[in-house]
């Protein structure tokens, strides 16, 4: 007897049958939503034990140095993911040193957001067919599905299709990312979760599961943040470099995220490794820290856009939107 199985995708509007004697048939539209269970439930522990973790936070049933021990980690998380894995190993935007790629990569390890390799390989297929099918989380898929529910399911086929025509040698012929790559479910889970929540209970005698629970609020709060990039500063702000991009200026998610937030100038300039504009600091730790690593020898070949090309791209924006606007009388 033939087995029929039926799903939906409300989202996208996908009605599909399937059998075990003929390929699927589209209904309506020949995208698929396939939801990956494993991951569902992995979110749904995760800020479980993270609203656990503010409970204890705002009733103050947790030692203050738990709390001052996690957001030091978040500070570290936060360059691993930033400096390290998007600005250094996605962009190639500066070169670094061996001992500031280790550091980079231990702090990436307890960021707990892919390995660096998966990491570079859907950023940079995300750069190159941004909002469109092969992006990873296009956000013309709903702000959600940009935020985090585009890790909930199996990637649209055209993510892997065209991916496959890009360059990945160089991170394909690192050493070190491939050795991360190998190792990588012990070293984070070893840097991410088991020493955040041994070190508050072995030193000062923190409760573990309070301890648990807090690290949850750190490691949910950095993933949050690094997901914002992917949809409120596709969707909120303005678009002073490229207006025909959905990528935006948003200066909250630029502090929150410690420098990424400056959405439009980063996809119009992807190799400026400042991913801003500015100068003055703006909330750009990332920029701040790299600018440091430089100035002690452990960062060199620090590349910006020319004041001139920068110019040029904000005039050619302006001349787009009032284009547009003139258009819409």
């Amino acid at each position: 007897m033939r087995q029929i199985q039926v799903r939906f995708e409300s989202q996208i509007g996908l009605l599909y049958l399937k059998t075990s004697a003929f390929p699927r048939t589209i209904i309506s539209r020949k995208k698929m939503l396939e939801i990956v269970w494993k991951n569902v439930f992995s979110f749904i522990l995760y800020h479980y034990l993270a609203f656990h973790g503010l409970f204890y936070l705002v009733t103050g049933h947790t030692h203050w140095a738990t709390f001052a021990f996690n957001l030091f980690l978040a500070q570290l998380s936060n360059l691993g993911t930033i400096s390290g894995a998007h600005r250094l190993w996605t962009h190639r935007s500066y070169q670094a040193q061996l001992p500031l790629k280790l550091f980079l990569m231990f702090c990436n390890n307890i960021s707990n957001q892919n390995s660096i390799y998966d990491w570079v390989r859907d950023h940079r297929v995300h750069h190159k067919f941004s909002d469109t099918d092969a992006d990873p989380h296009n956000i013309k898929r709903g702000f959600f599905f940009a935020h985090m529910g585009w890790l909930m399911v199996r990637k649209h086929p055209e993510v892997t299709i065209k991916g496959q025509t890009l360059d990945f040698s160089d991170i394909d012929s690192d050493k070190l990312i491939q050795f991360q790559r190998k190792y990588f479910k012990f070293l984070a889970f070893f840097c991410s979760i088991f020493l955040p929540v041994v070190v508050p209970w072995y030193y000062w005698g923190e409760n573990w599961y309070v301890s648990l629970c807090i690290t949850f609020v750190r490691y949910v709060g950095t993933l949050h943040g690094t997901w914002l990039v992917n949809s409120a500063a596709h969707v909120y702000g303005t678009r002073p470099y490229d207006s025909d991009i959905k990528p935006t200026e948003n200066p909250i998610v630029a502090y929150i995220t410690m420098g990424e937030g400056w959405h439009n100038y980063h996809h119009t300039f992807p190799w400026d490794y400042r991913a801003s504009e500015f100068d003055s600091f703006n909330g750009n730790v990332n920029t701040v820290f790299i600018n440091f690593m430089a100035k002690v020898g452990l960062a060199h070949g620090l590349k910006t856009a020319s004041l001139s090309l920068i110019q040029r791209k904000k005039l050619k924006s302006t001349n787009s939107t009032t284009n547009k606007k003139q258009l819409q009388k």
